[in-house]
């Protein structure tokens, strides 16, 4: 992967970038997206964000070593601290867990006055960033789901809106499990990481068979129960 040429996960992130659109990239790393999206077109510019010393310093000599200075401002500093308010269109949060991605959200709620659209592709715990999404007034409004080299990713795309537009309020906690998108898309992906989820959840109600009782072991096999009777309705449809 280079400025050139992303990851199909980073692929897709681009691609929902508005044409046009100011971007800040939470977390960059290398700084391929942004720098990607600068060559591409996509936006005139770009924050990349890191607060990593080391990730921070081989963004900055990748946009020095292109001579993109004067279009990508790379910027140290935790989450959206190294954005202002009403200074970009976009947002992109990749490659972090869904409840970090919701933490920094929530943390700079402030700098997201004029932010038009959020994209968001947490390795883990979706759910989290759906909840986030729904309660602080962001419209999920598409979701794509992709596997690269054996992993799946859920790709999160939020605009300001109405916020319980895409969900069924019986099914809330379902949909905001699954996704309210991938669950009517139902794709063959879809179906492989449930599938490996449902086993994973079936190991860990095993383990907590046999911990020692306690309000805490009980609410966690009551939640993972739950979980599992949400997924194997929809692997059902499957069959």
């Amino acid at each position: 992967m280079n400025e050139l040429k992303l990851s199909k996960r980073l692929e897709a992130v681009a691609e929902a970038v508005p044409k046009g659109y100011t971007l800040a990239d939470i977390g960059s790393d290398h700084a391929y997206l942004p720098i990607y999206c600068y060559l591409k077109e996509i936006v005139p510019s770009a924050i990349a964000g890191e607060v990593v010393e080391g990730p921070f310093q081989t963004a900055k000599n990748q946009v020095e070593r292109l001579d993109l200075h004067k279009a990508i401002d790379v910027r140290k500093g935790d989450g959206l601290e190294v954005i202002s308010k009403g200074e970009v269109d976009a947002i992109t949060i990749c490659g972090m867990g869904g409840a970090l991605i919701a933490t920094i959200l929530d943390h700079g709620k402030d700098k997201l006055e004029g932010v038009k659209r959020l994209i968001l592709q947490p390795n883990i715990s979706a759910v989290s960033v759906r909840k986030w999404l729904l309660e602080n007034n962001w419209e999920l409004i598409q979701e794509m789901i992709l596997e690269e080299d054996d992993k799946i990713y859920e790709i999160l795309i939020a605009e300001r809106g109405e916020p319980s537009k895409p969900y069924q309020l019986a099914e809330l906690n379902k949909e905001l499990l699954l996704g309210p998108f991938l669950l009517k898309e139902h794709s063959a992906v879809f179906k492989k990481k449930w599938t490996l989820e449902k086993k994973n959840w079936d190991r860990i109600l095993l383990q907590l068979d046999s911990a020692s009782p306690s309000q805490e072991v009980e609410d966690k096999k009551r939640e993972l129960e739950q979980y599992i009777q949400y997924v194997q309705k929809e692997l059902d449809l499957y069959e």
